[in-house]
């Protein structure tokens, strides 16, 4: 095997292991809410955790973290639409419904990521990409389609709920596009925001009554948030590395894993099992990401499992 193979084989390999990781997030937060834990508690830790693993690394690159006032409130922005807003409605929903299917719609971020792209002048009407675009919300149609797939008739209803996840990460994702970063790269900016976010959830969590004491005994719901935002960071760092050693174009295949795998994994940790019509709206989704692949120039973060940022 040639130095140009061996390399690209090594590339592929941490893609997809990068994939699995992010994929494991969401049967973790499926375990996370099973016995109890509400949405704004899971949030505070899971920004808490990434905060310091995140300031370990920032630290270990010998970087600072600004903290002018238009950083402090970059980094609020970026809280709120990435992480506190997104990820209490993901809780929420993945409290009703199964892993596996929040897994597949949080493949529609790339698709809605482009009406707003459009919205904001980021990018110009694709009649290819608003064909992905018409691939995901038909894969929502039968994801909800009456008798077709959910395994309850109730949990129809928290499917908009999980909706709200991939249509923040869109937003947040063309926000940083078309406004920047303020010189901060993606660790830093995910360092800031889980160290802003932290603060602004302690007394949301405790307000509420949904603070989740850190003394022991532990379960395994607290070890699936620790997890969850130990995997979060590390993959989500790998994922920098690889856009910049890869390229956009490369690394946003990472879609299809973070997808692919969160089902698998839901199947292999949570016992699920999901019917025809399931399998076709993955597949149709996946027809979608393909459609809307970004140009070579572009470089957004495309995939979010819970926890995800975009920087």
């Amino acid at each position: 095997m040639s130095k140009a193979n061996t390399g690209r084989a090594g590339l592929i390999a941490v893609l997809v292991i990068a994939g699995a990781g992010w994929g494991v997030t969401q049967p973790l937060a499926k375990i996370a809410v099973s016995e109890g834990y509400k949405h704004f508690g899971l949030v505070f830790w899971q920004l808490a955790i990434g905060a310091v693993a995140l300031g370990a690394l920032n630290t270990a690159r010998g970087k600072g973290l600004p903290i002018s006032a238009k950083h402090l409130a970059f980094y609020l922005m970026i809280a709120l639409i990435g992480t506190v807003l997104p990820n209490s409605a993901s809780y929420q929903a993945i409290t009703h419904l199964p892993s596996g299917i929040v897994s597949i719609l949080l493949s529609l971020v790339p698709m809605l990521a482009f009406p707003v792209a459009l919205a904001l002048g980021l990018d110009r009407f694709s009649a290819l990409r608003f064909a992905g675009l018409a691939c995901g919300l038909l894969g929502v149609i039968l994801l909800v389609a009456p008798d077709a797939s959910l395994p309850e008739p109730g949990m129809l209803y928290w499917i908009p709920v999980a909706l709200i996840a991939p249509m923040f990460y869109a937003v947040e994702g063309n926000v940083v596009a078309k406004w920047g970063t303020h010189g901060l790269d993606p660790v830093q900016v995910l360092y800031g925001a889980s160290v802003i976010g932290t603060i602004v959830m302690l007394p949301v969590a405790i307000g509420t009554g949904q603070w989740i004491s850190p003394l022991p005994p532990y379960g395994l719901p607290d070890l699936a948030i620790t997890l969850s935002a130990l995997i979060h960071a590390t993959v989500y760092t790998t994922y920098v590395w690889l856009v910049g050693r890869a390229g956009p174009v490369f690394a946003v295949q990472i879609s299809y894993l973070v997808t692919g795998f969160g089902v698998i994994w839901a199947m292999l940790l949570l016992g699920e099992g999901y019917a025809g019509p399931v399998w076709a709206a993955m597949a149709i989704m996946f027809v979608g990401l393909f459609l809307v692949q970004p140009r070579p120039n572009v470089a957004l973060v495309p995939t979010h499992a819970t926890g995800e940022d975009t920087a």
